[in-house]
Parts: structure tokens; sequence; C-alpha cells
């Protein structure tokens, strides 16, 4: 195994950093200081260490985690409960989380130790797919549909957004949905205003991208959930806060990308 592919993978950092870590002679291998990232290694034989420190080799874990509002993707934080309290001592050593989801947005996130696979599904040129429920305030026209599909503008003098799919799956006045709105915390003072749900789904991770957008088109996002990455699901057995491993199917889908 390459050396800065096996510091990847032990979670001392994502390949672009262990690259300099090892140029900067940080890094020994069988007592010896090596500053060529390519070199290849025996995992299970040589001794490596960091700063002094030996690297203990840990196999590559993948866990599908339903984040709830209310918590940060973050490993650490003084203010905000962050997504790996929801994780076990044990299970949360090394991982790290495979982009990012708004303190207020639920669903699907990755969690792995596995650096290769994380800047896989992250690499803008990639273009992995993503697909989000939303309820929004307002209404969606088949011109607004139409404007998600082909690229809105989100920041001033910037290029469109790619293409996406739209869905509506329902729409009407507040009150007609009062009492599911209610169930994900919603509540509007006026119940004649007009709210409107569906899916879309995005190939780029712009900053709150599917809020801008939607937003670019007169709607206001009130609940937002990621239900799927490329072909993997959100599992519906998944509780808010509660994460599993990822099936092999799950994983070859999503390492085909």
């Amino acid at each position: 195994m390459r050396l800065d592919k096996f510091l990847a993978q032990s979670s001392i950092g994502k390949r672009k950093e262990v690259r300099i870590y090892i140029k900067e002679g940080k890094v020994r291998v069988n007592e010896k200081v090596v500053t060529v990232p390519a070199i290849n290694i025996d995992e299970k034989i040589d001794k490596i260490e960091y700063l002094n420190n030996v690297v203990e080799y840990s196999e590559k874990v993948y866990y599908m985690f339903n984040k709830p509002s209310g918590c940060i993707t973050a490993k650490i934080d003084k203010e905000h409960k962050t997504v790996f309290e929801f994780l076990s001592e044990e299970d949360k050593k090394g991982m790290f989380h495979v982009g990012r989801l708004d303190k207020d947005t639920e669903g699907l996130l990755l969690l792995t130790n596995d650096g290769d696979f994380e800047h896989k599904l992250m690499h803008p040129e990639n273009h992995v797919c993503k697909t989000y429920f939303f309820w929004a305030l307002g209404s969606l026209s088949n011109e607004d549909i139409k404007s998600l599909e082909n690229g809105v503008n989100i920041i001033k003098g910037r290029v469109l957004t790619r293409p996406a799919k739209m869905k509506i799956h329902d729409y009407g006045l507040f009150k007609d949905f009062e009492d599911e709105l209610k169930k994900l915390n919603i509540n509007l003072k006026n119940c004649n205003q007009s709210v409107v749900s569906g899916y879309i789904t995005i190939s780029e991770g712009r900053k709150h991208q599917v809020k801008r957008m939607l937003k670019a088109v007169g709607c206001n996002i009130l609940y937002l959930k990621r239900i799927a990455i490329g072909e993997v699901m959100l599992d519906t057995k998944l509780n808010l806060g509660e994460y599993r491993h990822l099936t092999e199917k799950e994983l070859q889908s999503l390492f085909s990308i």
C-alpha cells in the first residue's frame, strides 16, 4: 500500500494533507524519515510513525447516519451538539463526515475513516447526485420548476447552478397540511399561506444550495431532509440520531460512481 494512502486511511489526515506531512519529514518508516508519499509499505509489518507516534492501521468503516435537526456536522463544537456525539466512543474513533448537512437539515449523512472514499464522493468533478425532500413557503409554477431544472443564479455575477431534477409532492395552503407539518415542528401564524413540498436532486454542493435555489424562485425552505446520495437511499428503519454500517450493495453502488 502507498504510504500516503495508509496514513489517510489511518485518519492522520486527508490524502492531500498527509502528502504534505510526509514531504515535511514528519513521517518515519522503520525508524527512517521518508519524504516520498508514493513509496509502498506493508501495513501489517512495517512500523510507521507520525510525529514520533506509531500509527496503527485501522480497517475501513462506513456508516449511514440519520442526522437530526439541531446538531452540526463537525467533530467538536463548544456551543452545539455534533453528529459524532451520537456515535459510541469506540465507533467514533478516526471517523469523519463525508460532506456536510446544515444544522437545521435532517437526513442521510455518511461517516467513514476512508479518505479515498470521502475524496471520491466529494470531488466536484464527479458530480455525485444528492436528493432532498423539502417543504417550502410559497408556490412553484411550471416556469419555476423549469428554471430550477435548467439552472438558476444563486450568486450575483456567478454561473448558473448545474441542472437539477424536480418532482412536486404536494401543494396548497398551510391549513391543508397543518397536522403533518406540525409533526415536523413547522408552525405558521397565517394558516392561509401557500406551501409546497417536493423532491430536488442536485449534482454539486455549494453552501446552502437547495435553500438558495428555492429562494431564487420565490420559495423559503421550511423543512429539508436529504434522502439519497447516488442510488443509496436513507434507511427508513433508522430513527433520527441512529446509524448503521453500509451494506456491501450500498458500498458497491457508491464506489462505482
